[in-house]
């Protein structure tokens, strides 16, 4: 139901003479699977994205399954297919590097993402690359984070380091500008400047997907307001002309490169 809803939606936005079109069928439709998105309050885009992603992924990725069974029945593997047209835009892969400080043993652990989480270095300014770079830093697993080194047979301290070790064909970044500081939560209200093209991952890659690592700007999500009254705004540049779009409500207008970058960006779509 929601990735039927969702297509219309593509066709509606795509193919229909309107100026603008309302989400509200798809929205109700996926309300239903995560109840706290019905209700008329402030939620987390990117919680919201997240969900979006999810429920299209589970949704086709059985209907490929299906069709896979009808036409190998042969193939023992083909009902427990676990991609989608979600996996292969949007899923890459890490791969964190482990290694026990007493003894020096190394273990790698890999996982993959649909979304990265980048902290915020800087309160008053900063650039994507300054948030990339705290993000792939290495850091000191100790204390209640230490792992189980099985050279060791006990806990140890270790350090650990990420490494993209596959570029997903869109790449998304969460801005993390909520924070929690003691008890009370804050929003982060930094300026970061993020390249609209040539932007090179393989700083953070490793030397078999460097390849493919440089990437451009697509789309992104910004949020105006505080913590609990806030307002989410997008820009989209259009596949074929290649011009920007803001998209506010009911208002969509055309915007020059130069009005993209913006210090409300909250998820950016590389």
């Amino acid at each position: 139901e929601s990735a039927t809803a969702f297509g219309c939606l593509m066709s509606d936005m795509w193919l229909g003479e309107s100026d603008c079109v309302s989400p509200e069928v798809f929205h109700s439709v996926l309300g239903k699977r995560y109840p706290a998105f019905s209700k008329k309050t402030q939620q987390d885009a990117q919680e919201f994205l997240i969900c979006v992603l999810n429920e299209l992924h589970e949704a086709l990725k059985k209907v490929r399954a299906q069709l896979c069974k009808r036409r190998c029945v042969t193939d023992a593997k083909a009902s427990v297919s676990e991609t989608s047209i979600i996996t292969e835009l949007f899923e890459g892969q890490l791969s964190y590097n482990i290694t026990c400080l007493e003894c020096k043993t190394t273990t790698e652990r890999p996982e993959t993402f649909t979304v990265l989480s980048l902290p915020i270095p800087s309160k008053s300014g900063c650039s994507l690359q300054d948030c990339l770079k705290c993000f792939f830093q290495q850091d000191t697993l100790t204390w209640n984070n230490q792992i189980h080194c099985s050279w060791c047979g006990t806990k140890q301290d270790a350090a650990v380091k990420a490494t993209i070790t596959k570029g997903p064909q869109i790449i998304i970044f969460h801005l993390k500008r909520f924070e929690w500081q003691g008890t009370h939560k804050r929003k982060l209200s930094a300026d970061i400047c993020y390249p609209l093209s040539n932007l090179d991952l393989s700083p953070y890659s490793s030397p078999l997907s460097c390849k493919d690592a440089e990437y451009s700007l697509c789309a992104l999500v910004n949020h105006a307001g505080l913590l609990d009254d806030g307002h989410y705004t997008a820009f989209c540049k259009h596949s074929v002309t290649r011009n920007w779009y803001s998209f506010d409500d009911a208002q969509v207008t055309e915007i020059p490169d130069s009005s993209v970058q913006t210090d409300r960006a909250y998820l950016l779509f590389y």
